[in-house]
């Protein structure tokens, strides 16, 4: 399963954000092991390093936080294409409809995020971390 993980889940993971940093800290580890294929955009890079080196207020430790990430995360860009399409799109918050353009351009299977709310007209399922875990977790009992 490829799954596009939002900028909230990973942060909730990195800052051990209470009561969404175990299911988010689970999902670091079902990508280790290869339990999903798990993907972050470039442009949620930028907002990563922003929000941990805000955090850390060091340079070198956030740059080693994001080396970390890369390990556990596929890259994706987002397109001139994607930002356009993003204007028309029903998801009324421009960032989550560019999210979901990214997702749809690269054949995710899903959107893990904590506002499922936001992706009310996504046309790509998202569901929260919780959500997923428990669908993984199925798809591995059946295996």
């Amino acid at each position: 399963m490829r799954v596009l993980v939002d900028t909230c889940v990973i942060i909730d993971a990195l800052q051990s954000r209470a009561p969404f940093s175990e299911a988010a800290q689970k999902l670091f580890i079902y990508s280790a092991n290869k339990q999903f294929e798990g993907y972050i955009t470039a442009k949620s890079v930028t907002d990563i390093y922003y929000l941990t080196h805000r955090l850390t207020h060091n340079d070198v430790e956030t740059r080693k936080i994001l080396s970390k990430l890369f390990t556990l995360f596929h890259l994706l860009d987002t397109t001139s294409l994607d930002c356009r399409k993003a204007i028309s799109s029903e998801i009324g918050d421009y960032e989550d409809a560019i999210m979901v353009e990214t997702a749809i351009r690269s054949e995710m299977d899903c959107i893990v995020t904590r506002n499922v709310k936001d992706y009310m007209k996504s046309s790509v399922k998202v569901c929260e971390p919780s959500a997923l875990l428990k669908l993984l977790e199925e798809e591995n009992e059946t295996e």
